[in-house]
């Protein structure tokens, strides 16, 4: 799927990449049984991406209320906002991250919380 990025999550990765906003994104990460276009495990936040092929659909209803239900959160932005105004999308997410405390991912069993330190 990489490969095949639109030029929306292309554009949007270029602002989510590399601990842009302070956090480690992840792009086309499988959460079983759905790959999502962008995720931050440390804050269990998914971004996607949204054409107008998504517009009403219920797949994508039933799809974020699964993902809900798994501790993560799910903001989506339609492409031509990314296309004609990454910086508000970016400004969006970096809210979103501002808002929400750091959490362990549940694979790792445990880790550290925002503003904690591993002094052993």
């Amino acid at each position: 799927m990489r490969l095949t990025a639109t030029d929306a999550e292309r554009k949007l990765w270029s602002r989510l990449r590399g601990n842009q906003l302070g956090v480690a994104f992840r792009r086309q990460h499988p959460i079983p049984p759905y790959t999502v276009d962008f995720a931050c495990i440390a804050q269990r936040l998914i971004v996607e991406a949204d054409g107008g092929q998504h517009a009403e659909l219920k797949s994508d209803e039933r799809r974020d209320q699964f993902l809900r239900k798994q501790g993560w959160t799910v903001l989506r932005f339609w492409n031509n906002d990314i296309l004609y105004n990454v910086d508000g999308v970016a400004q969006a997410i970096g809210d979103r991250l501002a808002a929400a405390p750091t959490q362990p991912s549940p694979a790792s069993g445990g880790g550290l919380k925002a503003g904690e330190t591993d002094d052993h």
